[in-house]
């Protein structure tokens, strides 16, 4: 299974949601989801992550989470492991709740908490649970319209805060801004976000990727898909136009050591490498194997895969 991107520090807002196993449910009464709450609150006293968002749907849930400590994994791990703990003791069952790892998505928090907090508010909408977001009661939005009491370890302020000035406008904003989006189709950037782990604005992605990524970006691990999307791939026409300059077009290791920088200069799949150049999946790693054994033998080959991967960093 592939592993989630994780990108934590300190002050980092997140999408967080996790689905049941094999998409069973992972609340069957109201008691689950009073306690699954109440997990939530004892996460927040000791983790010190702070709530903004939450929605819990018959088979997975939807959480807007900070993290003042810069420590998501632990808290949702503490979190999950004692709520199936909790699920599996009182339901009679045993094994694993939620299918895998809990996934999570890096929100840019001024220009795009509005926007995901009306997205996981309207997850019962969507799914065709009620009308409207105010009849699902299990859901964060009661608090945000003001007909839920305030609890200590939700955050409805910095949300409603982008929506007005005193408590009474910035409500009645958000309801009229959730309520539009009603039957309108999902923006494009959420959908996105969650195939590269972050969203928020180019400029907010590019900063994420020098100041957090960027050893894994160099030598991205091809278990984490989120990594390839972020990664800025070689051009595979690239690679072999600047092989062929530096080695000549007649040269028997022209194709193998192009195929060996395409990839080890990149996250793409052997599946992927193979169709660019026709060849089988075995056929591309044998190349591979074939122009390292060469290399290892041959220094002159070795400095012309120095110039290629020079010239093709060059380029992109």
């Amino acid at each position: 299974m592939a592993r989630q991107l994780r990108i934590e520090y300190p002050g980092a807002l997140y999408h967080v949601f996790s689905r049941g196993n094999l998409r069973q449910p992972v609340f069957l009464s109201d008691d689950d989801r009073y306690l699954f709450l109440k997990c939530l609150r004892k996460a927040h006293e000791k983790f010190g992550v702070i709530t903004h968002v939450y929605c819990l749907m018959p088979n997975h849930f939807h959480l807007a989470l900070e993290t003042p400590l810069g420590n998501l994994s632990r808290m949702m791990h503490f979190l999950i492991t004692s709520y199936t703990i909790y699920f599996n003791r009182k339901h009679e069952r045993h094994g694993h709740l939620f299918q895998g790892r809990f996934r999570s998505v890096l929100v840019e928090a001024v220009s795009y908490a509005q926007e995901l907090s009306r997205y996981i508010h309207l997850n019962p909408v969507r799914s065709g649970i009620v009308d409207r977001p105010e009849l699902f009661a299990w859901s964060s939005y009661g608090y945000y319209r003001g007909t839920a009491r305030p609890e200590s370890w939700l955050e409805t302020s910095v949300v409603l805060r982008l929506f007005g000035d005193t408590p009474g406008t910035a409500k009645n904003a958000y309801m009229e801004f959730v309520t539009a989006g009603i039957g309108v189709e999902t923006p494009p950037s959420i959908k996105d976000a969650a195939r590269k782990g972050i969203l928020g604005s180019e400029e907010f992605i590019e900063r994420i990727k020098s100041e957090r990524l960027g050893d894994a970006l160099r030598r991205p691990d091809r278990e984490k898909p989120q990594l390839r999307k972020l990664c800025k791939q070689p051009n595979l026409w690239q690679v072999l136009s600047v092989s062929e300059k530096v080695l000549g077009p007649r040269n028997k290791y022209l194709i193998p050591i192009a195929i060996l920088v395409s990839h080890d200069n990149s996250a793409l799949k052997l599946k992927e490498i193979g169709e660019f150049f026709s060849l089988s999946i075995s056929s591309v790693s044998n190349a591979c194997l074939k122009a390292r054994a060469a290399i290892a033998n041959n220094s002159a080959l070795a400095q012309a895969l120095k110039e290629i991967k020079q010239g093709v960093a060059s380029e992109k």
